[in-house]
């Protein structure tokens, strides 16, 4: 029997080999026993003076008098800890706190890096951050935004929030808005304020420049050319027979359409401007009043030679002269009565290269020249063009000798083919360039651009 007893008891006995694991609540239970037996024995030796028993005065007692006494407590527990309560009736919390780190061995543990009691405690030295310092991370909601970015609010709580970055035309004017810039401005690098768009226009260097002039240079020497053979010329038989003075106002009207190049290219400002109304229109104009006059010349002579012998009126040079004035001036009319109505300035428009990028967005400098204008100077050009070219069908069939009529019926064919591609490409170019800007693509031809290059396939 005592054999069987020994057994037992060795069976039971607990050390550090042992398998049995306590239950860990245990403490506090144990914790909590001596809180009552502290809180009695403070209560006895206060109320009773240290006598043995229980005196009368603890033989009834409240238990608000013991909670209270309990609420005092203040030693050491089971755990080496101090077993103590706060006004609320609460031990104060204990906490171990933990971090996952890899050790020595390339194993990832659980190590006790501080613990809590009543306030942090944290050993700095033995944490590890995936950054491979020992700094610590800022413990925030939300970082501050960059420079250029508002703050979006988390809703419910406002220490946290969403950085957005202001878009497209939109600066930071606050902390937490974007607004628009002026529609003549953009944002600066950093979108902290706006900057004015840069404006530019057609430079001299550029290849939509160079080659209109280059062409224009070429006409302007071959029709100097021709000029200076007439004048040296002058009095011989073909150039009297040519008709001098219709030929030397041919001449000076291919000159200014010419001419007309530079103003085109030239940067915009009031003289510039004028002289673009000026030349675009009167140059074509001087050229077609000649032809027309020449034709309707040719046309009534031989119409005059089927009835009679007499020669027909107004064939003089002078009458000549004069007739092509009186068309020339309704031309100049049009241009006094456009500069009344609209005096000639320049304006930059900032819609034509306003691009969903700011930093592309470009405004350009320009005259104010709208197409109805352009094509309303252009209009009694294309009449007298129309009409010159009525005429040259009229007098297709004159004598061979008289040869004028047939190159003036060529050249004003060939003219009406350039003009009816002139104008679907001045206006298939201007919408083109619109759905481009709408499109928020950068329209690669400025308004200067893309009249010059108008202006070439008329020159042309």
């Amino acid at each position: 029997m005592d054999e069987i007893d020994q057994n037992f008891i060795r069976l039971e006995k607990v050390g550090r080999d042992s398998s049995y694991e306590q239950e860990g609540k245990v403490q506090f239970v144990m914790d909590a026993v001596y809180s009552m037996a502290h809180a009695l024995h403070n209560m006895h030796r206060q109320l009773c003076g240290g006598a043995p028993g229980l005196c009368a005065r603890m033989a009834n007692i409240d238990g608000k008098e013991l909670l209270a006494h309990i609420r005092a407590v203040n030693f050491n527990g089971s755990a080496g800890t101090p077993v103590i309560f706060n006004e609320n009736g609460d031990a104060p919390g204990r906490y171990d706190i933990f971090q996952y780190q890899i050790n020595n061995y390339s194993v990832a543990e659980y190590k006790v890096i501080g613990h809590w009691t009543n306030q942090l405690y944290l050993n700095l030295d033995s944490l590890q951050w995936a950054t491979g310092d020992f700094s610590l991370p800022p413990s925030v909601c939300s970082l501050p935004c960059h420079t250029g970015e508002r703050k979006k609010v988390v809703k419910g709580v406002s220490c946290c929030w969403h950085c957005e970055r202001c878009e497209g035309y939109h600066y930071q004017s606050t902390e937490f808005t974007c607004d628009l810039c002026p529609y003549e401005q953009r944002p600066n690098y950093n979108r902290t304020g706006c900057q004015n768009i840069p404006i530019i226009k057609l430079e001299w260097d550029s290849p939509w420049a160079l080659f209109p002039v280059f062409i224009s240079v070429l006409g302007i020497i071959a029709t100097t050319f021709v000029i200076a053979t007439f004048i040296r010329f002058n009095n011989t038989p073909i150039v009297r027979a040519a008709g001098r003075e219709m030929s030397y106002v041919l001449l000076t009207g291919i000159f200014l359409c010419y001419i007309t190049t530079f103003p085109m290219i030239a940067a915009p400002d009031v003289v510039v401007c004028s002289f673009r109304r000026i030349f675009l229109g009167l140059g074509m104009s001087i050229s077609y009043a000649a032809l027309l006059t020449k034709t309707n010349r040719i046309h009534r002579i031989f119409e005059q030679g089927k009835k009679a012998v007499t020669a027909p009126k107004f064939i003089s040079p002078a009458s000549q002269l004069v007739i092509t004035s009186s068309l020339i001036s309704v031309q100049l009319f049009g241009i006094v009565v456009w500069f009344s109505a609209d005096p000639p300035h320049t304006f930059v428009d900032y819609g034509e290269q306003r691009t969903q990028d700011p930093r592309s967005a470009r405004g350009v400098l320009k005259c104010d020249i709208s197409d109805l204008s352009l094509i309303c100077s252009l209009g009694y050009s294309i009449l007298l063009m129309v009409t010159c070219t009525v005429y040259a069908i009229k007098t297709r069939g004159v004598p061979e000798t008289f040869n004028e009529a047939k190159p003036i019926g060529f050249t004003m064919y060939t003219t009406c083919i350039i003009w009816l591609a002139f104008i679907p490409i001045f206006f298939g170019t201007a919408q083109s360039a619109e759905r481009m800007v709408g499109g928020g693509r950068l329209s690669k031809w400025t308004e200067e651009e893309q009249a010059t290059h108008r202006k070439s396939i008329v020159m042309l």
